[in-house]
C-alpha cells in the first residue's frame, strides 16, 4: 500500500507564509509526479501546483510569483512553500501522487492524501 501524508497547514495572517509537505511511503518504485490541490468550502477541488519526476513544475494562475512547488526524491517528498498568502487561498490542500509502485509493473497510480487545513485570516 502507499500512503501520503500532509502537515504544515494552520492559521496565518494576510502576507504570511507556510510551507506545506507531503511525505510519501509504502511499495513504492517511483513518483511519477506530484501535485498540490486545494478545495474550498462550495467550490470544486482545483490543481494548485504540480512537479514531475524531471522536476518540471506548473502552477495555478492564482498563485504564481507566490508559491512554490519542490521535491526531494531521496525522501519521496513534496514541499509547497506559500508566501504573501491571501484569504482567498483559504482551503484544504491535498496532495496527490502518480506513483508506480513496482519495477515490473507496467501501470501506475493516483493517490491521495488526507488533507491539511489553511486558513488566511486576521
Amino acid at each position: 500500500q502507499v500512503q501520503l501524508v500532509e502537515s504544515g497547514g494552520g492559521l496565518v495572517q494576510p502576507g504570511g507564509s507556510l510551507r506545506l509537505s507531503c511525505a510519501a511511503s509504502g511499495s513504492i518504485f517511483s513518483i511519477n509526479g506530484m501535485y498540490w490541490y486545494r478545495q474550498a468550502p462550495g467550490k470544486q477541488r482545483e490543481l494548485v501546483a504540480g512537479i514531475t519526476s524531471g522536476s518540471i513544475t506548473n502552477y495555478a494562475d492564482s498563485v504564481k510569483d507566490r508559491f512554490t512547488i519542490s521535491r526531494d526524491n531521496a525522501k519521496n517528498t513534496v514541499y509547497l512553500q506559500m508566501n504573501s498568502l491571501k484569504p482567498e487561498d483559504t482551503a484544504v490542500y491535498y496532495c496527490n501522487g502518480i506513483i508506480k509502485r513496482y519495477e515490473k509493473e507496467s501501470t501506475t497510480f493516483s493517490y491521495w492524501g488526507q488533507g491539511t487545513q489553511v486558513t488566511v485570516s486576521s
